[in-house]
């Protein structure tokens, strides 16, 4: 069965005690407050869920905390992020088994493939398990860049149905949908752009900023479903300065401290990862607190 994944999903954050030990009752707080503020999906263990700082048994705890706090209520989707295509199958049988919905697919870590390869890693994952599986496509974090031609080959594969796009290229969307309208579900998956490329064709967004703001976010959703582009267009300017933060390498960072300013999470991350300071600390923290103090009813 295609699942129907449409609109909000927080690239879930994982916490951390003050040690850089894994909180798994944090992480369950997190998750189960993005739950009751009304998101569609989690995605977890994603980039802003620090997926390559964790064991592999912290990887699969993590996908046990989400499943038991979710319990059905909105579908879990596992990031996928390993050195070799074997460590992934394997991780993506286990995530099976553990209960999960979902796996979003990363080309394997470090090693620069070609498309011949990218194509037999992504695919020889989804093939491991039963699960429906999102192509994760971010060429600035992982550098490598799956072009349109790309993932509609994939999407040959049967399991493979949804990609996370963050080429940071709206055109992007359109330029697949031209080659194949009906090849994959598209999830917008860089902030700043989202809007636009929901507007374009996008059935969703996968959100760091969600984890932040995710009323405002589930509320822009549902704006664009019901055709209202004013209020959404002015909900997402009052959050552009945040979801600019998106796009920069510390973006862990910032997404994790604007979750401690704003009440919902701890802003420990995992070494090599440092928290914020001086400047950069004071010029997120500024943005942050102006966007909650000005915060619109929705």
């Amino acid at each position: 069965m295609i699942p129907d994944w449409r609109g909000i999903y927080p690239a879930v954050t994982t916490q951390f005690h003050p040690d850089h030990s894994l909180d798994v009752a944090a992480t369950e707080q997190v998750v189960g407050n993005l739950i009751r503020d009304g998101v569609h999906g989690l995605v977890m263990l994603g980039t802003c869920g620090e997926n390559t700082s964790l064991s592999d048994e912290e990887k699969r705890e993590v996908i046990r905390a989400a499943c038991r706090v979710s319990a059905g209520r909105v579908p879990v989707i596992c990031g996928v992020a390993e050195f070799t295509t074997e460590a992934a199958c394997r991780y993506a049988r286990d995530v099976e088994a553990i209960g999960a919905d979902g796996i979003m697919i990363l080309p394997a870590m470090v090693y620069k493939a070609d498309r011949r390869e990218i194509v037999h890693h992504i695919s020889t994952v989804s093939n491991a398990c039963s699960l429906p599986a999102m192509i994760y496509n971010n060429p600035a974090s992982y550098g490598i860049d799956i072009d349109p031609e790309t993932l509609v080959e994939l999407s040959r594969t049967p399991g493979i149905v949804a990609v996370k796009e963050s080429s940071e290229d709206p055109r992007r969307i359109n330029d697949l949908i031209n080659r194949a309208p009906d090849a994959l579900a598209i999830m917008a998956g860089v902030d700043d752009v989202a809007l636009e490329c929901m507007v374009v064709g996008a059935i969703g967004w996968v959100s760091g900023f969600a984890n932040v703001y995710p009323r405002e976010s589930v509320a822009i959703y549902d704006h664009l479903q019901a055709g209202r582009i004013e209020p959404a267009v002015h909900l997402y300017r009052w959050m552009m300065d945040s979801l600019h933060m998106d796009t920069d390498p510390k973006l862990v960072q910032m997404i994790k401290l604007a979750e401690q300013i704003a009440g919902r999470g701890s802003e420990t991350v995992r070494l090599p990862r440092l928290p914020l300071v001086g400047d950069e600390r004071a010029r997120v923290t500024a943005v942050i607190e102006q966007a909650l103090a000005t915060r619109p009813s929705v």
